[in-house]
This record gives C-alpha cells, structure tokens and sequence, in this order.
C-alpha cells in the first residue's frame, strides 16, 4: 500500500515538473523569435546586468570614447566642453571660492538677524480678563456655553475669580468667535 502511493506521487511530480518544463521552453522559444524579428535586435545587442560583486561590461563605443578624451590636450578638453555646453544647452554655473563659501553662513546669519520671520500664530489662549458688573448673569451663561463640562455654579466661581483661562489651543477663527461672543456678553477678553 505504502509502495503504490509513493509511485503514484512520483508520477504526478513528473507529469508536473515536464508540463512546467514545456511552458518554460516555449516562452522562451516565443521571446526568441520576437528578438529575431524586432528591429530593434539587429542595432543592439541585448545583455544581461551585471551579477552582484561582477565587473560591469562596456560597449566598444564608450570605451572609445573614453579612451578619445583621455587623450585630449587642456586647450582640446576646454574646447570639448564649450562645444558640448552649445549642443546640449547647458548653462554656465559660477564656481564659488572657498573663502566666500565660509562667508556665506555668517551672511545667512545676518540676513535673518536683520529681518527676522514673523510666523503668523494659529493656536491661542483665550482669557477673560475684567466683567461689567451689569452684565455679570449674561457673562456666566456665556462662559458655560463656551466651557465644556462645567456648570452654572462652576462658571459663577470662574467669572468671579478674573483673569481666568476660558479655552486653551484654539484655532484663531474659533478664538475670534468666541472673544466676540464673550466680549457681547459684557466681558474683556484677551487672546495670548
């Protein structure tokens, strides 16, 4: 019993490894034939990469051309690159001396010195500084309406104890909101 089903998985293992060795020689029998019948194959000859550690193949053509500009002259090398700078349209880069390329950080240095970036400010803190006496009811409403979780009697004990921070990290257009509504309300806010 034991012998019959080691046959039988020989023979599928077989059946298997010829079917992948068919598909394998017949694409690769298809990309010969594409290869003989491009016209792209008959200008240039395709080769495999370099394996990894292996030295990499040059055509003839560069290694000639190498070989050509080694042996230039100065005078021809500079006349080389001046005709190569017309053909390709290449645009002259100044070189910088090493003396003004230590002055160049201190340079930066003063620039931002003398003209600093203002960056415009996106969080702020809102506090509710003084209160008009008359509008004491309206302001604690509006400071619990502002105040998340807290209630009648905890924004009364707020509003009593000035200057108080209201919200904190709050993006300007909200922070302008609630100054106006806060300010409506009978109360002098500041936005830090």
């Amino acid at each position: 019993m034991m012998y019959c089903s080691r046959h039988c998985v020989r023979i599928a293992l077989r059946a298997a490894a010829n079917t992948h060795r068919h598909k394998l020689q017949t694409t690769a029998l298809c990309a010969l034939r594409t290869l003989k019948t491009s016209p792209a194959s008959a200008s240039a000859a395709i080769t495999a990469p370099p394996l990894d550690g292996a030295p990499k193949q040059y055509s003839p053509k560069i290694q000639q051309l190498v070989s050509d500009i080694a042996n230039l002259t100065l005078i021809e090398v500079s006349d080389l690159n001046e005709l190569l700078k017309k053909t390709l349209n290449i645009q002259d880069v100044g070189m910088m001396a090493m003396g003004s390329m230590a002055a160049l950080p201190s340079a930066a240095e003063a620039v931002e010195d003398v003209a600093p970036a203002k960056k415009e400010k996106t969080h702020f803190t809102i506090k509710l500084t003084e209160l008009k006496a008359a509008d004491k009811v309206k302001l604690i409403k509006e400071v619990k309406n502002c105040m998340e979780g807290i209630n009648l009697v905890q924004a009364k004990k707020l509003v009593e104890s000035l200057p108080q921070e209201i919200r904190a990290n709050v993006f300007k257009d909200e922070a302008e909101k609630l100054k106006a509504a806060l300010e409506a309300a009978g109360g002098t806010v500041v936005l830090e």
